[in-house]
């Protein structure tokens, strides 16, 4: 796929409708909600795209990610700036970046499969881009773990379009879309202290 922006458009559209998280997956016929990163007052990590995209590329070498490129997103009014990286022609990792503080709401990798003779290698290389994105916020983790982790998300969350689970202040998000992409994304939440 040579389009750039056509594949990240389609790689934001897999994750733009979501809803609560934890919420039951959705089936891909029903109506979705905004996604949490989308609303008003939601949280950001407390860094860059680019000191994200350092940190990372330090402690992947092997992985690297290419500097994000801003998506003209005229059309869009939810005062976001959305940016992508092409790692490969079927994988991509984009954002959505929080304006004038350049924060981070939310980082996604997505795969499109291509049928074939590389597809199981894509998929295998797509695979470990969401491992090691996975293992950045959650440093413990062992690479075995992390792709054990990364594969109950992805069969939790296969064949529906939403799906969340949210561990400590990370929300772990699975958009399946069948032969369209599949993107592993991962958005801060906000923790609330518990009133007695």
């Amino acid at each position: 796929m040579n389009n750039l922006p056509v594949a990240l458009l389609v790689s934001l559209a897999l994750i733009f409708p979501a809803v609560a998280e934890d919420a039951i997956p959705q089936d891909r016929g029903n109506h979705l909600p905004a996604a949490p990163y989308l609303l008003a007052g939601a949280p950001t990590f407390d860094m860059t795209i680019g000191q994200f995209r350092e940190k990372f590329n330090a402690t992947n070498p092997t992985l690297p990610l290419m500097e994000y490129r801003a998506i003209d997103s005229r059309g869009d009014n939810s005062n976001l700036t959305r940016a992508a990286s092409k790692i490969s022609e079927t994988l991509y990792a984009s954002t959505a970046l929080e304006q004038g503080t350049g924060k981070i709401k939310t980082l996604q990798i997505t795969w499109l499969p291509v049928p074939g003779p590389d597809m199981k290698a894509a998929q295998e290389r797509a695979m470990d881009y969401m491992t090691a994105m996975l293992r950045f916020f959650i440093p413990g983790l062992s690479a075995d773990d992390g792709r054990k982790k990364l594969s109950e998300l992805l069969s939790a969350g296969k064949g529906v379009r939403y799906f969340s689970r949210t561990e400590g202040a990370l929300r772990f998000v699975v958009a399946d879309n069948g032969d369209k992409g599949l993107t592993f994304a991962v958005e801060p939440i906000k923790l609330a202290l518990a009133t007695p």
